[in-house]
């Protein structure tokens, strides 16, 4: 295996212009073949039968969900390890499939309710999150500037995120639309900040792990605009 020099050379900003807009068709497209493969997988759960295990799974203990949360937690940390590393090209696509394969399995149990009682909001909600990311990514594109500044309130914010949500599953309190609107924002950020990186802080052989990076962004916000819309509804 190859060793791919990561952790060097210059950001993609920095390029001259066509490999610059190589880096970033690479990118994309890696990041529409997630998504894609994504789809794929979760179509194929769900017509398994594996949608309303899930569910019954997760409604045998309120720890269920704290489970799946600390076990994808740990997929998400190791898919990113092998996203960045620089042993192999190799070990960066499995890393990107790792997490692709696990943030289909966490959907499945939301994907399935949606589409058992809302429809229409599956549809509706990639709707609004691709026209969200992509007015994100035009003002970056658009404006160069450099966002890296917000990683600090993001981290803090995810960190809010996670206890409130913990706090929802062990007392088993009902989130609700405010926090999805909130969450929603916060996911914007997300995909801010990971759009600014493309250009100020990954170097041209780190196109996979930027792809991850920024699927991780976008399927956060897809997951609370679904939250969004069904509260919504219910409401």
């Amino acid at each position: 295996m190859s060793y791919l020099n990561v952790g060097s050379g210059q950001v993609v900003s920095e390029l001259p212009g066509e490999q610059r807009a190589g880096f970033i068709r690479r990118t994309y497209a890696h990041l529409a073949g997630a998504i894609a493969a994504f789809a794929l997988i979760e179509a194929q759960l769900i017509s398994m039968g594996w949608g309303e295990q899930a569910m019954a799974l997760l409604a045998t203990s309120k720890w269920s969900w704290l489970i799946v949360l600390g076990a994808f937690m740990g997929v998400g940390m190791l898919a990113n390890k092998w996203a960045n590393s620089g042993a192999s090209r190799e070990l960066q696509y499995a890393g990107l499939g790792l997490y692709v394969v696990a943030e289909a399995i966490i959907f499945l149990p939301l994907i399935y309710m949606a589409e058992s009682t809302a429809s229409g909001v599956i549809q509706n909600a990639a709707i609004i999150t691709a026209a969200l990311v992509a007015g994100i990514t035009l003002t970056v594109f658009t404006t160069r500037k450099d966002f890296s500044f917000i990683g600090p309130a993001l981290s803090i914010g995810g960190v809010v995120a996670i206890g409130f949500i913990v706090a929802a599953i062990v007392f088993g309190f009902q989130l609700g639309l405010f926090f999805s609107a909130v969450m929603i924002i916060f996911a914007a950020g997300c995909v801010l900040y990971t759009t600014s990186n493309i250009l100020h802080v990954y170097n041209e052989q780190q196109h996979v792990a930027a792809s991850l990076a920024l699927f991780s962004s976008v399927a956060l916000m897809f997951w609370y605009v679904v939250q969004f819309l069904m509260a919504f509804g219910d409401d």
